[in-house]
């Protein structure tokens, strides 16, 4: 008789942690999309709410925010995330920014951002780019040869420096620059 009862009890515990999984996932899912739409709002004090036990994660995140709504990102794809384990939302975001248009060149930026949560609370936020070497070239041709551009404006780069508006509109206006520069070196050649 005991193992009728368990033979019953068996599916009915399976389909209970299923249940229970797909509502974790599900909640983990909102909260990660939440922090998405909050960041690219460029609304600040809801990034902020949204990452309030994610302190040491805000000072990069809050700047890449201001710096990302001051080179006009604009979304284009944020549709392919998923969650790596229980706890890391891995949430890819394509998006056309002023900075390649600075480069003239035809590519979008995939930043990834990976969101760890923890009983329903956003407690870490890491964020990386797939960027162009022609994006490094330029950054440090910038640095390099117009640092009037970007050396003060850029003081705190990613760690909550105070001016991260003046900062990209510096490296975009030193991108067009450099453009220019190749363009011309181009047209020089024989």
């Amino acid at each position: 008789m005991k193992i009728k009862y368990a033979l019953y009890l068996f599916p009915l515990l399976a389909i209970g942690c299923q249940h229970a999984s797909h509502t974790h996932q599900k909640r983990t899912d909102a909260i990660a999309n939440r922090f998405i739409d909050a960041f690219y709002a460029f609304n600040r004090d809801s990034l902020q709410t949204i990452m309030a036990s994610a302190e040491k994660s805000q000072p990069e995140i809050l700047y890449y925010q201001k710096w990302a709504e001051c080179a006009h990102y604009k979304v284009l794809d944020r549709l392919n995330y998923f969650e790596e384990n229980d706890s890391l939302v891995i949430f890819p975001v394509t998006v056309e920014d002023d900075l390649m248009k600075a480069l003239e060149i035809d590519f979008n930026v995939t930043d990834t951002f990976r969101i760890t949560i923890q009983n329903g609370t956003i407690i870490e936020v890491k964020t990386s780019s797939n960027d162009l070497d022609v994006y490094y070239e330029a950054k440090e041709w910038v640095i390099t040869n117009r640092p009037e551009l970007v050396k003060k404006a850029c003081e705190g780069i990613w760690v909550g420096g105070p001016t991260p508006c003046e900062c990209v509109l510096g490296m975009i206006k030193g991108f067009e620059e450099f453009t220019e520069m190749k363009k011309q070196a181009a047209n020089d050649s024989p």
